[in-house]
C-alpha cells in the first residue's frame, strides 16, 4: 500500500490570498514571490493558480525557466539577481528582469554585449543589511544604470524589510525614512513592502507589493495565525494512523525515551516524521488532530514515524485521518511549538510526499 501522507494544495485558496492582497493594497501592483518551490506547494501549481498577478519573484534562472516552460508569461524577476556575465544571454532569453544590488552587477552590465535590454530592479541597504547599496551609493548606481544601453528604461528602486512583522517597532520606520532620503528625485517605481508589511505598514504599499508567505496563508507576525487576517491556509498535510498500542503507566515512548505515560493508555503511531519534512525539533506536546479531535505529539519524532496522545480518542483505530497542519491547525501553531516559522514548514515537505490539488 502506499504510504499514506499527502499534501492537499488548495488553489482556490492562493487565489483568495491573492485578492486579499489586493484588497490591502488597492493602489499597488502584486509581485506574487513564487520562490522556494513556491513556498513548497509546487510552483507551476502555484503560477497557475496565481496566474491573476501581475508578476512573479524567483531565487534562482531555472525557476524562470520552468515557468516559461509551464506557458506564464508574467514578468518574473530574480530576487537575488544574477551571478555572473553568463546570465545575462539566459536574462534575455526568458525575458526576465533582475534586481541588482552590487557594483560588481552593474559593472557586467555596462560591459555586455548587444542585446535586447534587460530590466532592472534597483536595491537599497535601507537598514537590513543584507543586499542592495547603501544609501550614499545608490544615485551613482541609478545613474550608471540609467546610462548603460543593456539596461532598459524604468528601473524600479526596491528594499527589504528586516522586521516589517513588528508593527510597534522602530526599524520599519527607520527603514521607510532612509529608502525615501536615498532615493529622492530618482525616476521609477518604488517596491518595499514584502507580506508583513503588506499586512501592517500601508505607507509602504507604494507601485508594487511582493507577498510570499501571506499568499499561502501563513502569518510571518509572532502570535498570529494568517486566519487572523483573513487568509487562508493553502497546505494541508495529512496522514493515517498505522498503529494504536496501549502503553502501560511508567513506560517511555520513542527515542531516547524523552516521554513516560503518566497512566496506562492508547499511543497512536502516525506514518509521518521528519523523512517527510516534518519537524523533528517538535516537542511532546506539540498539537495534532486525530480523527477531528485535538490532541498532541508524544515522543521524539522520528524519520518515518511520530507519536500520538490517544487518551481523549478511545475510540481511535488504525486508518484514522492524522492531520498535522491545514485549516483547522494552523502550521503557525506548529511552528512556534517547534521554535521556526511556517514559511520553513511548508518549505521543508520532501518527495515522498504526495501532493494532490484540491
Amino acid at each position: 500500500m502506499a504510504r499514506p501522507t499527502s499534501a492537499s494544495i488548495h488553489t482556490d485558496a492562493l487565489r483568495h490570498n491573492l485578492a486579499q492582497a489586493r484588497s490591502m493594497a488597492p493602489h499597488s501592483r502584486v509581485m506574487a514571490v513564487v520562490k522556494a518551490d513556491g513556498y513548497g506547494h509546487g510552483l507551476e501549481r502555484v503560477a497557475r493558480a496565481l496566474e491573476g498577478a501581475d508578476a512573479f519573484g524567483v531565487a534562482a534562472l531555472s525557476d524562470a525557466d520552468r515557468l516559461r516552460a509551464a506557458g506564464l508569461s508574467q514578468p518574473i524577476v530574480l530576487l537575488s539577481g544574477f551571478d555572473e556575465a553568463d546570465d545575462l544571454p539566459q536574462l534575455r532569453r526568458l525575458g526576465v528582469e533582475t534586481v541588482v544590488h552590487h557594483v560588481s552587477q552593474v559593472e557586467m552590465l555596462e560591459q555586455a554585449g548587444p542585446g535586447e535590454p534587460i530590466r532592472c530592479w534597483l536595491k537599497v541597504d535601507s537598514g537590513m543589511h543584507r543586499l542592495g547599496f547603501a544609501p550614499q551609493d545608490v544615485r551613482e548606481a541609478h545613474a550608471r544604470l540609467s546610462a548603460a544601453a543593456s539596461v532598459a528604461d524604468g528601473i524600479v528602486l526596491m528594499n527589504h524589510f528586516a522586521s516589517s512583522d513588528e508593527f510597534d517597532k522602530p526599524q520599519t520606520r527607520q527603514q521607510l525614512q532612509a529608502f525615501a532620503a536615498a532615493t529622492a528625485g530618482l525616476a521609477g517605481s518604488r517596491s518595499l513592502a514584502n507580506s508583513a508589511a503588506v499586512l501592517g505598514w500601508p505607507d509602504a504599499h507604494a507601485d508594487w507589493i511582493r507577498p510570499g508567505g501571506l499568499l499561502y496563508g501563513i502569518s510571518a507576525v509572532e502570535g498570529r495565525t494568517g486566519a487572523d487576517f483573513g487568509l487562508r491556509p493553502a497546505m494541508t498535510l495529512s496522514t493515517r494512523l498505522i498503529a494504536v498500542n496501549r502503553v502501560g503507566k511508567g513506560e517511555r515512548i520513542g527515542y531516547a525515551a524523552t516521554w513516560e505515560c503518566p497512566e496506562d493508555m492508547l499511543v497512536g503511531v502516525a506514518a509521518i516524521g521528519y523523512g517527510d519534512g516534518y519537524p523533528r525539533a517538535a516537542p511532546s506536546g506539540t498539537p495534532v488532530r486525530v480523527a477531528g479531535h485535538d490532541t498532541q505529539v508524544i515522543g521524539r519524532v522520528s524519520m518515518d514515524l511520530m507519536t500520538i496522545d490517544l487518551r481523549g480518542i478511545p475510540e481511535a483505530q488504525v486508518g484514522d485521518p492524522v492531520l498535522l497542519w491545514g485549516p483547522e491547525l494552523p502550521v503557525e501553531r506548529i511552528a512556534e511549538a517547534s521554535g521556526t516559522i511556517g514559511y520553513e514548514l511548508t518549505c521543508s515537505i520532501t518527495r515522498r510526499v504526495r501532493f494532490v490539488e484540491a
